[in-house]
């Protein structure tokens, strides 16, 4: 384990102990003082997952649309959905990521806000056309995922997309993390939320070493949501 992700794990096991399973994030981004290469995640281009997905599935139809990147980091995601021609609103708990993605890209359409996936403002709900969530949920223990999965979906507008990346496990395979890698039968939250699996991936990524990862594409209806 690099020295990146061991300060990470001891942040994020100090802070799961104190029952603060998501106030490890402000002092990571804040320890770096601007070296993205002490931030684990932040690879500094749009997530591969991601271009995969738009290359296959189109973009044209999220043009001019709302758009949401949940836990954006440094902004990379939230940039490349923009150049779909989305308005894309990013946030992330973490006010040093929200400023520092906002130095990085100082003339960006995109409206980087502070925000709190547990906490999100009423005026969020269901009114996305297209969310886009990666890596946020595998950073958070199993215990406290489920009101992030309904809120998650809950994003989502009538007949809008939500696109998940995430580490992926086996049922019963036990993991230390972070991160915390989902297990398929985890993702089914999302469908008795009012969502409906569009595609389900489960693939080995080209990262060294390679990762297996679930990319799911779920919709919500437009008629007769719930």
């Amino acid at each position: 384990m690099s020295e990146t992700r061991r300060r990470a794990a001891e942040l994020a096991a100090q802070h799961v102990s104190d029952g603060r399973p998501t106030g490890w994030f402000e002092p990571l981004y804040a320890a770096a003082s601007g070296d993205a290469g002490k931030v684990p995640w932040a690879d500094l281009a749009p997530n591969p997952g991601l271009l995969v997905w738009a290359r296959r599935a189109g973009t044209t139809a999220y043009h001019g649309k709302r758009a949401l990147v949940v836990g954006c980091g440094l902004g990379d995601d939230a940039e490349e959905v923009a150049g779909w021609g989305a308005r894309v609103l990013a946030f992330d708990i973490s006010p040093t990521a929200i400023a520092w993605a906002r130095l990085r890209f100082p003339e960006s359409r995109v409206s980087y806000e502070v925000g709190d996936l547990f906490s999100p403002p009423g005026s969020w709900a269901r009114a996305f056309d297209f969310v886009f969530e990666a890596y946020t949920l595998q950073s958070l223990p199993r215990s406290v995922r489920p009101p992030a999965f309904d809120n998650l979906a809950g994003f989502v507008a009538p007949g809008g997309t939500l696109l998940v990346i995430a580490r992926a496990r086996d049922e019963r395979e036990q993991v230390e993390g972070p991160p915390w890698p989902l297990a398929a039968s985890e993702l089914e939250r999302f469908e008795t939320s009012g969502l409906e699996a569009v595609r389900f991936e489960d693939y080995v990524d080209e990262e060294v070493p390679p990762q297996r990862r679930f990319r799911v594409q779920y919709e919500r209806p437009r008629s007769g949501a719930s």
